[in-house]
């Protein structure tokens, strides 16, 4: 019964593991002093840390200093984007 017990909690651990590594998380960039009133403080992105939403916080005006965990307090001036996922990225045998 031990091993049976034992053999579905590391079954269970390596498929939660994997499910994990499928989801987004959100974060944020630091907006520095010169960034627009929108974006005085923060810009929030969903998904990874990567060019693209590099650039779609900075066309909302976020001039970025880093990256930092987004802030709960209501004092911060927090804009953000969207990460839009076109249904050709998201096949993984697609050609280019």
């Amino acid at each position: 019964m031990k091993k049976v017990l034992y053999s579905l909690s590391v079954i269970f651990f390596f498929v939660s593991l994997g499910f994990t590594q499928n989801l987004s998380a959100d974060g944020c960039y630091l907006c520095s002093v010169n960034s627009s009133d929108a974006c005085r403080d923060y810009c929030r992105f969903s998904g990874s840390d990567s060019f693209d939403t590099r650039k779609r916080c900075e066309n909302k005006g976020c001039k970025i200093t880093g990256t930092a965990a987004c802030p709960t307090a209501s004092n911060y001036k927090v804009c953000s984007v969207r990460s839009d996922s076109k249904p050709e990225d998201l096949l993984a045998g697609s050609a280019k």
